[in-house]
C-alpha cells in the first residue's frame, strides 16, 4: 500500500516517523513524507519521496521565537500565527490529495497536522493519528501535567473533565478554530469545535508510540492502541563525531546535557549544567546546535558538539540532563541512565512526572535551574542504588518486542478502509 507520513514539529517529532517509514518500507510498502520543508535533507537522505509543508523560514522563525519555550505562551507561538497555519493547511492538504490512490492509501499523521484529519473526512483517506507521548491525550482518570496547570489527585473527576472542556473552548480553539474551519468551509465541510481536544484524533485509529508501562488510562478513546517507543536518531547515517568519540573514550562517563533540537535560547541552562559538572567533579558533554547559546568559557572538562546520536552516547553517560522531550526520555530509558529534567512547556512536565514515578529521574524547574541546584539533584540521582537498579530494570523493558513492527501492523489494518467523503460533520459539544 501507499503510506503518507505527515509528522509536524522538531527533530524529536520527525525521527520516530522516520523509524516507522523505514519499517514500513522494509515490509514492502511505498512510503512518502509530507512535513516541514526544514526536513527535506533528512528525509531524502533516507531515500523517501518528500513534499514540503511551509518553508524553511517558517521553521527557523518558530525556533527563534523566545515564546516557544514559555510555559504559558508556547502554544500561541506554535498555533497563533494564522498566516503560517494557513500555509501549512493549504500545502499539507494539497500534497495529500495529489498522492491519494483510493483503496491503496493510508495516512499516518501527528496531532498538529490538522490537514490530515481534514483529508480523513474529505476525500476520506484512512487515518492513523500518532501520539508520541501520553500527555497529549486528555484523561480525567490520569490527567497529564502541564507547566501552567498541575491537576491534583484529590480533585473530583468531573472538575478535571471541566478543565479540559474549558481549555479547549477558551484557550486552544481561539488559536486555531478560525483557520481550521475557514479551510473546511472551502471544502464544503461544516465547522468543528474542540479542535485539538477531540476532533484532531482519528476516529479510526490512534497509535501511541510509547509502552503501556509509560502511560495508559482507562478513559482514552476506544480506538487507541499502544505500540511502544520507536527510537530513531540517525545512528549509522550520522555517526558520533571523532572528537566526541575521543572524549567519551578518554575518561569517566560524562554528564550529557541537551535541551532539544529546537532550542535556541539555552545559554543560561547550559552554563548552569556546566557549573554543576564542575561542582561535582564530573566531565560534561553539551549536545546542541552551536552559536550564542553555548557559553564561550566552558571548563576544560566540559565539551560541546552540535550533534551525536543519543543511542550511541547515552549508554556511555553517567546521567542525562535534558528538557523532557519524549524522544530524549525514551533514549535515556533504553540506555539505563538517570535523567534530570528541566521541563519548560508542552508535554515536558508530564514526561518529567512519569520519569519520577518510574523511579529513574528527577526534575528542576527552569527558575531554579542553577549550578548548585543541578549539582544537588544530580548528586542524589548518581548516589542512589535504588535509582541505578531501577534504570537497569526499565532498560530491559524497553528491549522487549518490536514497537516499529507493531505500529506497522496497526497501520496495515487500515488498508482499504476508505471513508465515504463527508459533506458535513457535526460539531463537538
Amino acid at each position: 500500500m501507499r503510506v503518507l507520513l505527515a509528522p509536524l514539529g522538531s527533530h524529536g517529532d520527525v525521527h520516530p516517523f522516520l523509524g516507522l517509514g523505514l519499517a514500513l518500507r522494509a515490509r514492502g510498502h511505498e512510503v512518502h513524507f509530507i512535513t516541514s520543508a526544514a526536513f527535506r535533507g533528512l528525509v531524502e537522505r533516507n531515500g523517501f519521496p518528500f513534499a514540503p509543508v511551509g518553508t524553511e523560514e517558517d521553521y527557523d522563525a518558530l525556533t527563534r521565537d523566545p515564546d516557544l519555550w514559555h510555559p504559558s505562551r508556547s502554544l500561541r507561538a506554535i498555533l497563533g500565527r494564522s498566516e503560517r497555519l494557513v500555509r501549512f493547511m493549504r500545502d499539507g492538504y494539497k500534497h495529500i490529495a495529489e498522492q491519494y490512490r483510493p483503496g491503496e492509501t493510508v495516512l499516518v499523521a501527528g496531532a498538529l497536522a490538522f490537514w490530515a484529519r481534514v483529508a480523513n473526512e474529505k476525500p476520506g483517506i484512512p487515518l492513523a493519528t500518532v501520539h508520541l507521548q501520553p500527555g497529549v491525550i486528555p484523561s480525567s482518570a490520569d490527567p497529564p501535567e502541564f507547566a501552567s496547570l498541575r491537576m491534583r489527585a484529590w480533585w473530583p473527576r468531573w472538575f478535571r473533565s471541566f478543565l479540559f472542556w474549558f481549555g479547549d473552548h477558551c484557550v486552544l480553539d481561539p488559536l486555531i478554530r478560525t483557520v481550521v474551519n475557514d479551510f473546511r468551509r472551502g471544502l464544503g465541510l461544516s465547522p468543528v469545535r474542540r479542535v485539538f481536544g477531540k476532533w484532531v484524533h482519528s476516529p479510526q485509529l490512534m497509535i501511541g508510540l510509547f509502552p503501556q508501562w509509560y502511560g495508559n488510562a482507562p478513559d482514552w478513546p476506544p480506538q487507541t492502541r499502544l505500540a511502544g517507543f520507536v527510537r530513531y536518531d540517525q545512528a549509522g547515517s550520522a555517526p558520533v563525531p571523532p572528537a566526541v568519540e575521543t572524549f567519551l573514550t578518554d575518561g569517566e562517563p560524562p554528564v550529557v546535557v541537551t535541551f532539544g533540537s529546537a532550542m535556541r535560547q539555552g545559554k543560561p541552562y547550559f552554563a548552569a549544567a556546566a557549573e554543576a559538572c564542575t561542582i561535582l567533579g564530573k566531565r560534561g558533554l553539551l549536545l546542541a546546535r552551536g552559536g550564542d547559546q553555548i557559553p564561550a568559557d566552558l571548563p576544560p572538562t566540559v565539551r560541546h558538539a552540535d550533534y551525536a546520536p543519543f543511542s550511541e552516547v547515552f549508554p556511555r553517560a553517567a546521567a542525562v540532563v535534558h528538557h523532557g522531550g519524549i524522544g530524549t526520555c525514551a533514549q535515556g530509558l533504553a540506555a539505563g541512565v538517570p535523567q534530570l529534567v528541566m521541563p519548560l512547556a508542552f508535554d515536558q512536565p508530564d514526561n518529567a512526572r512519569r520519569l519520577e514515578r518510574l523511579g529513574v529521574g528527577a526534575r528542576v524547574w527552569p527558575k531554579r535551574f542553577t549550578g548548585p541546584a543541578v549539582a544537588a539533584a544530580l548528586r542524589g540521582l548518581l548516589s542512589s542504588p535504588a535509582v541505578a537498579a531501577r534504570c537497569r530494570e526499565i532498560a530491559g523493558w524497553t528491549g522487549l518486542g518490536n514497537p516499529a513492527d507493531e505500529a506497522c501492523r496497526l497501520i496495515e489494518s487500515l488498508a482499504g478502509r476508505d471513508l465515504r467523503p463527508a459533506g458535513g460533520v457535526r460539531a463537538e459539544a
